[in-house]
């Protein structure tokens, strides 16, 4: 959603002292000021927003009830680059007890507001009317109500709710299997005149509750197929490497060097990995420097994936096997066997790697190189290269210049914010690709690992 957002100017409410607002965030950056819910008008406002990975919000009122100022902030962080996070905050301002007036949970857990600055949050007056939902104001999901300060990352599943502070067990439950908190995708919910649902399953400006609050949206939505119920990996911006690379697109395409840093080589890693089962994914050069086919791509034993330091490569460890686009090798622990063809700016690279059988290949532009067969088996037909067994492998690239860019499509049928142009065939039917995906094989997801 970075310089995107979702708002419209609220009504008259149906209750102006409770509320909820539910929605499901995978949050892109773990460092940046992630703005989730702006209203505010002169000297009135609710912010609502992540910083370094703590939740935090401010409330101003106008003079009746009397001006509070304050922030509130919870103690943990919630920086896992690959979970998606169930948030509601509850408000019910009519509560006798001030640190019932608003409540937020993460995950079904309940935690504590802290107060900061001039106040906190058991200055909330009794029966204060909240910004939040009070008629005129405008409302913004995504930034704050001038722009320029947006969620970085995406959202799923946003619920408001007119006149009923709900718990998380509305819209969440717990999964009796697995013991982990799960969306419900069709919650009982009584909205307010308010109220509405953005965001189910779609990426248009539509209200899925009985209203038709729908938003107007500033920027461009990008429609994912990473959801609360099926989660997809992003490069993962925790290691080392990736700090020294600016990331773009929900941590799915390395744009140029962060500030201060020289070329160098500097590897980027998937956030899931498998150590068994068939997985595809595809990688696109969109951009090279004046020495255009620095680029190696592939997978690495989530050992060896590490803090290393620069001018390193993950196709130096013993366990990282990559397809080079300088000369169409393949390289594993700094060795480089003949194998296809280079690649460059525009093409687009097939990976799809065998953890049953222990092979790779890798595709240029839907070709499988050195006449590769994924789907042949233990035979290995044009297979890469032998993989060592016991291992729990992750996508990896590396590349060099800062002028390189690559994009990754680990399922959900975008480089970048373009769609794949032709969507090739996939069996599975987990994940959507530009070519099509060997037969057997699926996506790297969760869903795709419990296949």
């Amino acid at each position: 959603m970075a310089s995107t957002y979702l708002s419209r100017t609220l009504g008259t409410p149906t209750n102006a002292y409770k509320g909820t607002l539910s929605y499901w965030q995978k949050a892109a950056s773990t460092t940046a000021t992630n703005y989730i819910l702006a209203c505010e008008s002169g000297n009135e406002r609710m912010l609502f927003y992540m910083a370094a990975g703590k939740f935090q919000a401010g409330l101003r009122g106008t003079s009746s009830p009397p001006d509070i100022d304050f922030t509130i902030s919870g103690t943990p962080r919630f920086r896992d680059p690959n979970a998606w996070y169930h948030v509601v905050l509850a408000w019910d301002s009519t509560q006798s007890t001030a640190s019932d007036r608003m409540k937020l949970y993460v995950n079904n857990v309940q935690y504590t507001w802290t107060g900061s600055g001039t106040g906190g949050v058991n200055d909330i007056p009794q029966n204060h009317v909240m910004p939040m939902n009070k008629s005129g104001l405008p409302f913004r999901i995504g930034s704050t109500i001038g722009g320029g300060s947006y969620f970085e990352g995406v959202m799923s599943h946003i619920h408001f709710v007119d006149g009923t502070a709900y718990t998380p067990s509305t819209f969440g439950e717990t999964d009796s299997t697995t013991g982990e908190w799960k969306i419900k995708t069709d919650p009982s919910v009584t909205y307010g005149n308010n109220g509405f649902w953005w965001l189910k399953d779609t990426n248009a400006a539509t209200d899925s509750s009985p209203n038709s609050n729908t938003p107007s949206i500033g920027g461009t939505l990008t429609k994912t197929e990473d959801c609360p119920s099926n989660v997809f990996p992003t490069i993962n911006p925790l290691t080392y490497s990736t700090t020294k690379w600016n990331l773009e697109y929900g941590n799915l395409k390395t744009n140029g060097l962060a500030s201060g840093e020289s070329a160098a080589w500097r590897s980027v890693y998937g956030t899931l990995g498998a150590s068994s089962g068939k997985y595809y994914f595809e990688m696109k050069v969109t951009r090279t420097a004046s020495d255009p086919n620095n680029f190696r791509v592939g997978i690495i034993d989530a050992e060896q994936m590490k803090y290393e330091g620069d001018n390193a490569s993950f196709i130096n460890e013993s366990r990282g096997y990559g397809y080079q686009g300088t000369n169409g090798n393949v390289v594993n622990g700094g060795a480089n066997t003949s194998y296809g063809n280079s690649y460059t700016a525009n093409d687009i690279i097939g990976c799809a790697f065998d953890l049953d059988n222990h092979k790779i290949y890798f595709s240029k532009n839907g070709t499988w190189q050195n006449s590769g067969d994924p789907t042949s088996g233990a035979t290995g037909t044009g297979s890469a290269i032998n993989l060592a067994t016991g291992y729990t492998y992750l996508p990896a690239v590396s590349h060099y210049y800062d002028d390189d860019r690559i994009e990754f499509n680990f399922g959900n049928g975008y480089f970048g914010t373009t769609a794949v142009s032709s969507a090739g065939t996939n069996a599975s039917g987990n994940g959507i690709f530009e070519y099509d995906v060997p037969t057997g094989y699926t996506a790297l997801s969760t869903k795709g690992l419990n296949l």
